[in-house]
């Protein structure tokens, strides 16, 4: 159907949002199931982030270390069940894992006895492996069940509704924390990843009745074994340039990430405190991407295009970095934290998940999620042991501010370059 006529034929609500007859109850259910996935993973966040820092800020370094080497155990698993096992089974199956851990933390948690320091270090490695996971079969799902045209049209309001969730779940714990601690919230994230296994199953089937072609996808194995996405990656040029984009990006976010620890660590004692400050953070975060999602996300892709829409991260990241560097304060790094996460989840996260739309879904599957996990823990690793070599030179806080922006500008040449080789990829794809 033309898009243009699609539109003319539509309701109110159907023009606001850019949605074509038909596509309603397939996108409610990619709907649900982003709100779902993402109100599990902001209900842990602030928790995660507490944790992190409780041990000293210091210690940063070596959990990123071990969140790598964790990432390094689970991708290949992945991989090898996605090889194995039809979509259908291979994605819930993927959140009822992760849903059970986190009951078994519950149990330790709520137990007692344990060093909360140790604890806190292992919750904090296996849940920045468990989000990472979640996020990434979301959006592969995602990019499997819709096309290209699509993509640019409605993947900003599906993060609108990936950002609800993240509205919701940090101010469950902002609400809740202090009220009945940290451990019953392990349970309400497992419930939430429970409800978004059934929200991705349901999609699928919806998918497989409305899309040529998605039953005989949905039931079908995507073969390869263990280190196939690995090979993908190294095979393809564009999903190099994916790799060294998320790489940029993840060195970037881990300098502000530990700028943000030490400077939040001297400002707010309180462990409480640190908390919700954290879940206030990301629920300022979630509002504002809300708005652009809902006014802004889906006009700039579709008129703008991926690679000016991917460009918006790194300029602004070149103008946060150089003004942290001049100001170090707690509310200069609160403030670049908020429009910087708002901008990758409203513009470049969904420019991002375009880019994959027009390539096999072995890639999109199997390569993403090496890209989504090992790529980006290896970018963690890069930038906290950066961060922790240019403080021993003697850098300080402005220093290591100041060393990101050369970076984000190389970033921001590299968004131009991708956004050229997708459209050549978008215009020789298939019809639909």
């Amino acid at each position: 159907m033309d898009g243009r006529q699609g539109e003319r034929g539509a309701g109110p609500l159907e023009r606001l949002a850019r949605v074509h007859p038909g596509e309603g109850a397939t996108l409610a259910l990619a709907l649900a199931y982003g709100f779902l996935v993402f109100a599990s993973w902001y209900v842990l966040r602030p928790l995660r982030d507490e944790m992190g820092i409780a041990g000293g800020a210091d210690q940063l370094a070596w959990l990123f270390t071990g969140t790598l080497a964790a990432t390094l155990l689970v991708q290949p698993a992945f991989a090898a069940l996605s090889a194995r096992f039809p979509r259908r089974r291979f994605v819930p199956w993927t959140y009822r894992f992760f849903a059970v851990q986190l009951v078994a933390f519950f149990a330790v948690l709520a137990r007692g006895g344990a060093d909360p320091v140790v604890a806190g270090r292992v919750f904090f490695v296996w849940t920045s492996v468990f989000n990472l996971f979640v996020v990434s079969v979301f959006w592969a799902l995602v990019a499997d069940v819709f096309r290209e045209e699509q993509g640019r049209r409605l993947f900003g309001l599906i993060a609108a509704g990936v950002t609800l969730g993240g509205i919701c779940g940090g101010a469950l714990t902002a609400l809740l924390v202090g009220r009945l601690g940290s451990a019953p919230l392990l349970l309400v994230s497992a419930l939430l990843l429970e409800g978004a296994a059934r929200a991705a199953a349901a999609l699928g089937r919806r998918a497989g009745r409305d899309l040529p072609g998605q039953a005989r996808l949905d039931g079908a194995p995507l073969g390869g074994d263990a280190l196939a996405g690995i090979r993908r990656v190294l095979g393809s040029p564009y999903l190099i340039g994916i790799a060294l984009f998320l790489l940029l990006y993840t060195v970037g976010s881990t300098f502000l990430y530990v700028l943000q620890a030490r400077i939040v660590a001297e400002a707010i004692t309180e462990r409480a405190a640190r908390a919700a400050f954290f879940a206030r953070l990301d629920v300022a975060v979630n509002l504002l991407t809300l708005l652009l999602q809902t006014t802004v996300t889906g006009r700039v892709l579709a008129r703008l295009g991926v690679g000016a829409t991917l460009a918006v991260l790194p300029a602004l990241s070149c103008a946060g970095f150089s003004v942290l560097a001049l100001a170090p304060t707690l509310a200069v790094v609160a403030t670049f934290q908020v429009v910087r996460r708002a901008a990758n989840f409203a513009l470049a996260r969904p420019a991002r998940e375009v880019l994959f739309v027009p390539l096999a879904r072995a890639d999109k599957y199997q390569a993403k999620t090496f890209l989504d996990t090992f790529v980006y823990r290896l970018g963690d690793q890069t930038g906290v042991w950066s961060e922790r070599a240019l403080r021993a030179l003697g850098l300080g806080l402005t220093g290591t501010a100041g060393a990101a922006v050369p970076l984000a500008a190389l970033w921001l040449g590299l968004a131009v370059v991708l956004g050229r080789h997708h459209a050549r990829l978008a215009a020789k794809a298939p019809p639909d």
